[in-house]
C-alpha cells in the first residue's frame, strides 16, 4: 500500500479524529451537549455572524460553572476574545494543547495559565455570558488553533 496515497492519506485523519474525543467541558453537561438555536444565532461550526463565518463549536455551559480539561492537556497562555470594553465580563479564555491538538476555550476564567493538567481536572470557571449577551445559551467556544472544525472531535 502507498501510504502517500489521498486515499491513504484520508484514512489515516480519520483514525486521528476517531482516536480523539473531547471529556466532558463543564459541570452539569457531562455529555458535551452542544448550543442549538437561540435568539442570538447557532453554536455549529460555519454558523453565519453577520458578514462572518462562526470557525468555532459552542459547548453548552451555565455561568459559573467548573470547567474541566477534556483530556491531559498542556496550558500555553490566556486569549483575550474581544477589543470592545463592553464584552469585559466575558474576555478571558486559554491556549490548550494536548492528545496532538491545539485549541482555544473562550469565556473561561482560567484558574492558570501554564503547566501541565490531567484529563477531568478543574482548569477555570465559565464566564458571566449573560450579562453580556443576554438570553443566548451561555457556552464554551471551542476553536481549533489553525480554525479548523473541532466537531469531529466531539
Amino acid at each position: 500500500v502507498d501510504i502517500t496515497s489521498p486515499e491513504a492519506l484520508r484514512m489515516s485523519v480519520l483514525c486521528v479524529c476517531d482516536a480523539v474525543t473531547f471529556g466532558p467541558l463543564c459541570s452539569g453537561n457531562s455529555d458535551n451537549s452542544r448550543r442549538q438555536s437561540d435568539s442570538r444565532g447557532q453554536g455549529h461550526y460555519g454558523a453565519r455572524r453577520g458578514d462572518r463565518v462562526h470557525k468555532g463549536l459552542d459547548i453548552m455551559c451555565t455561568d459559573g460553572s467548573t470547567v474541566y480539561a477534556p483530556f491531559d492537556v498542556t496550558l500555553h497562555g490566556n486569549v483575550i476574545v474581544y477589543t470592545d470594553p463592553a464584552k469585559a465580563a466575558i474576555n478571558q479564555g486559554i491556549n490548550l494543547r494536548g492528545e496532538g491538538l491545539c485549541f482555544k476555550l473562550f469565556y473561561v476564567r482560567p484558574d492558570k495559565t501554564s503547566g501541565s493538567v490531567r484529563k477531568g481536572q478543574r482548569i477555570g470557571t465559565m464566564l458571566p455570558m449573560q450579562s453580556v449577551y443576554p438570553g443566548i445559551t451561555s457556552h464554551v467556544h471551542v476553536q481549533m488553533c489553525d480554525k479548523s472544525d473541532p466537531t469531529p472531535y466531539f
